[in-house]
């Protein structure tokens, strides 16, 4: 009986030692300078996002934020390297849809899984992809590029930024809810997609704001529709897709933060915190308002479900297109 009283004692005093032990971890919480890592170059969009937040957080949380830009492999050396940090708070991965949700499906051999291998955080922001035409296409809105499309059947094609990229896949994705046949014509990057539609040489092209809308404010092309769930507010005489006649129709690149799994929820639920004030600045919600995307937001139980919708929503799309990264 002794024995039994003196067992439960000290399970008792070992479960108060620990909670003391990660509660005092929890206080100590940063204590030193925070790594957060883009899976890209420096200049791009997700880039931009992290330099802001990582900026804004070093002030809030009284402790510096590097920004480590570890690109290649279409964003997969970066998260890799982050899947397999210690889960401690102090490597983060500033992640977008290509790395988190796509490559998943894209290629075979992948060295981490983008749901098991990380703790959400926030979606910090999303973009919505402009669908633009040559300033001289007779189409003005979906309904007349659909019906032009149908009309040259077999002279229709699309320009991407890059095989397997949302680019690539938004327009996929538009031929097969449209009902038309497109020819996919692949570029490395927006500045050689978007000369060759200045020249006339593609029909379509699915590109962010930040690389077309320039040319599309300086009307050499024309901007027939958004791929966002609603009018964003840099763009408020551009018709989302969805509206224009194929309903449910979405596609945008989004940008999240993300830890590696494992990492106390303590510790999520206060980056979760102080990221969401971040995002509420003026300041920040101005800088993207300025790059035609929308202010991310929610919980990291959001962000889980909306990676996991994202994974299955364009798996089947590069399924159904039998899409390779090549």
């Amino acid at each position: 009986m002794q024995s039994t009283y003196f067992f439960k004692a000290f399970y008792l005093s070992l479960v108060a030692l620990s909670v003391s032990f990660s509660g005092m971890l929890f206080a100590a919480y940063p204590d030193h300078p925070i790594k957060m890592v883009v899976p890209y170059p420096p200049g791009g969009s997700t880039d931009i996002v992290a330099r802001a937040v990582g900026q804004k957080l070093s002030e809030l949380m009284s402790t510096q934020v590097v920004i480590e830009n570890k690109g290649g492999a279409s964003g997969m050396i970066g998260a890799g390297q982050v899947a397999k940090s210690p889960p401690d708070g102090y490597t983060l991965l500033m992640t977008a849809s290509g790395p988190h949700s796509i490559n998943v499906s894209l290629f075979k051999d992948i060295a981490y899984d983008p749901v098991k291998d990380f703790a959400p955080i926030i979606l910090t922001a999303v973009y919505p992809l402009l669908m633009v035409v040559n300033a001289e296409h007779p189409a003005k809105n979906v309904k007349e590029f659909v019906a032009w499309a149908h009309a040259n059947k077999g002279k229709v094609n699309f320009c991407s930024i890059g095989p397997g990229t949302p680019s690539h896949l938004a327009g996929e994705l538009f031929q097969s809810m449209a009902g038309i046949e497109m020819t996919h014509i692949p570029y490395k990057g927006s500045s050689q997609a978007i000369t060759d539609m200045l020249a006339g040489q593609c029909s379509v092209l699915f590109d962010s704001a930040l690389s077309s809308g320039p040319q599309v404010k300086g009307g050499k092309l024309r901007a027939i529709a958004i791929g966002s769930k609603e009018r964003v507010d840099s763009w408020t005489e551009v018709p989302t897709v969805s509206e224009s006649g194929l309903t449910g129709y979405e596609a945008y690149t989004w940008s999240a933060l993300v830890a590696p799994a494992a990492t106390p929820k303590n510790i999520i639920d206060l980056l979760n915190t102080e990221s969401a004030k971040v995002l509420a600045t003026p300041a920040f919600r101005e800088m993207i308002k300025a790059q035609g995307a929308v202010v991310g937001g929610g919980s990291p139980e959001d962000l889980a479900k909306f990676t996991q919708s994202e994974i299955a929503k364009w798996g089947k799309v590069i399924r159904d297109g039998r899409i390779t990264a090549q």
